[in-house]
């Protein structure tokens, strides 16, 4: 479908040429050549946005902004104007037009203005369409971004959660979204309407870890209560236990879990009665349970147990495409909470945000969002409001031992970095999969997840 763009100008050649002009660049184009009429266009046409002369016959085009502020404020409108008249346009800006351009017009900088301005009401009519998602309290994919990895990971995710009570491992960096994905894998499940229960297993105390998760009975150890306490499986049952960061748990509670992963029972915490439940388990870690098993930090068997199917949710740097749609659901956010009316973000701030490699990930971009929505006294983000970021200062050149790597003045893409690194280490290691994770110092899921997003196909030599 076309975007709609409305033209109110009283001078019919510059409207003429601009509809023609726009046509041809693939926009819908309506003109109205009076205030009256463009206001009565308005409801009828239902714009996506307006180009405004600031002088029209019969009424000042101010007077039209603010006629359409009131009862259309969102609709994005850019005033034209010449150049004697820029202090006007500037007035305009700050009752709520989003942009001006001088007369004569220049069709490549209003091609630009254009764009954005768009690309700004898709984006907001996505936000609106996901605070109602959010208001029924229901997850969907369109939360997590639309770029082409968040794509692909989604689709295992999708077909993954269709198994009745299939243990999932999910891996990835701290604040990549873990938590999300499993409550978006309960809610597409047949368990959706059963209990989601999620315990970080790193938070609890070691001492109380048993508790939380199995409960116990009355005077089970000091400090127990007089009352039975129900742990977090009993509460799942029907339904879904997130277990994240699993890889904290100590060797005496992974074998507990073991045995409820195999047999779906368990004693609470001093009891004598074996429990059933029916609960699907999902674990979650940012560490690389492969290696803690080598180091004899995790069991081998309960990592086999867990990792039935993985899924590998990618960094926020993989996936820069999703950073305008979950930093405007982030301003919503804290519009709400703060008492804000930031409407947009503007380019030269999203492209602060998008330079940025976020190691902190989906949860470092929202907390740069609350502030930068705290430090903000306009409607728009710019990039003062990101001062508080630092700069950052990447190598040219990495050393270790007898490797270096070097970059050449013509730059080189990342994926293709990667790729010649997992294509050598393969090549080491006769395909081997297990060996060349290890020496690359990631997990085997996530060196699979890598070798199908970058189309590296396994190749074992025949001894």
């Amino acid at each position: 479908m076309k975007q709609k763009i409305l033209v109110i100008d009283d001078d019919e050649l510059v409207s003429s040429s601009l509809k023609r002009a726009l046509t041809q660049s693939g926009y819908d184009v309506e003109i109205a050549l009076s205030g009256r009429d463009g206001l009565q266009k308005i409801e009828s046409y239902e714009p996506d946005m307006i180009l405004l002369d600031i002088f029209l016959g019969d009424l000042n085009g101010m007077d039209v902004l603010k006629s359409i502020q009131s009862f259309n404020p969102d609709l994005p409108v850019v005033m034209i104007t010449g150049f004697a008249d820029v202090q006007t346009a500037v007035n305009a800006i700050k009752m709520g037009a989003i942009d001006f351009i001088l007369k004569p017009i220049n069709l490549d900088q209003l091609e630009v203005i254009i764009n954005k301005t768009l690309k700004q009401v898709a984006l907001q009519k996505e936000i609106q369409r996901l605070k109602l998602i959010a208001k029924e309290g229901e997850i969907t994919r369109e939360m997590f971004g639309n770029s082409r990895v968040m794509r692909s990971t989604l689709d295992a995710v999708e077909k993954i959660a269709m198994s009745e009570g299939t243990t999932i491992l999910i891996e990835g960096e701290s604040g990549s979204g873990k938590e999300m994905i499993a409550r978006y894998i309960h809610s597409i499940s047949s368990r959706r309407d059963g209990p989601f229960v999620a315990i970080n297993c790193g938070a609890i105390p070691k001492e109380l870890a048993e508790s939380e998760l199995f409960g116990s009975e009355k005077g089970a150890y000091t400090g127990a209560g007089d009352k039975t306490r129900i742990g977090k499986f009993e509460l799942a049952d029907g339904g879904t236990i997130l277990l994240d960061e699993i890889g904290e748990l100590s060797l005496d509670l992974q074998v507990k879990l073991l045995r409820v992963l195999q047999e779906k029972k368990f004693f609470r915490l001093g009891g004598t009665k074996e429990i059933s439940v029916n609960v699907r388990i999902i674990a979650a870690t940012n560490k690389d349970l492969r290696e803690a098993v080598n180091n004899k930090l995790f069991r081998e068997d309960l990592y086999y147990r867990l990792n039935v199917a993985s899924v590998y949710v990618p960094p926020l740097r993989e996936r820069k495409e999703d950073i305008p749609l979950l930093a405007m659901t982030f301003i919503d956010e804290f519009n709400k909470a703060m008492n804000k009316n930031v409407k947009r973000i503007s380019s030269e701030a999203l492209e602060l945000l998008q330079k940025y490699s976020w190691p902190g990930n989906v949860r470092e971009l929202r907390n740069t969002i609350e502030r930068a929505v705290l430090l903000s006294n306009s409607d728009e983000l710019k990039p003062e409001h990101l001062n508080f970021f630092e700069k950052e200062k990447e190598p040219t050149t990495f050393s270790n031992d007898d490797y270096i790597l070097k970059i050449p003045k013509s730059g080189v893409k990342m994926d293709q970095v990667v790729r010649d690194l997992i294509i050598q280490t393969l090549e080491i290691t006769d395909g081997n999969q297990i060996q060349a994770a290890k020496i690359l110092g990631i997990s085997r899921s996530k060196l699979r997840y890598r070798m199908e997003q970058l189309n590296i196909e396994v190749k074992r030599q025949v001894k």
